[in-house]
C-alpha cells in the first residue's frame, strides 16, 4: 500500500521508485542502476538547495507544496540551461 503523502514529503519519490525497480529487476546491481541512482542523487540534490535557500528566504514550507514543484523546476531550469 501506497503512502498518500508520499509525495508531499519526498519530491523524488518517482526517482526512488524507479531505482528501487530497476534494484528488483537487476538482482540490486548498482552497476546496471547507476542512470537512476544518478538521477535520484541529482533531484534530492536539487530539491535540498530550494529548500535551503526557501529557509534563507524565510518561505514556508520548507519544501513547497507538490503544485508548485513542476513551476520551480522549470525557473531553474531555465535560468541555468540555456
Amino acid at each position: 500500500m501506497k503512502n498518500s503523502n508520499a509525495e508531499i514529503n519526498n519530491p523524488c519519490i518517482k526517482e526512488q521508485e524507479l531505482t528501487y525497480k530497476c534494484f528488483n529487476d537487476h538482482n540490486f546491481d548498482k552497476a546496471a542502476c547507476q542512470l537512476e541512482i544518478h538521477n535520484y542523487k541529482v533531484c534530492k540534490s536539487f530539491w535540498h538547495s530550494v529548500k535551503q535557500q526557501r529557509i534563507k528566504d524565510g518561505l514556508r514550507p520548507i519544501l513547497p507544496p507538490v503544485e508548485d514543484r513542476e513551476s520551480i523546476k522549470q525557473e531553474y531550469f531555465s535560468k541555468h540551461h540555456n
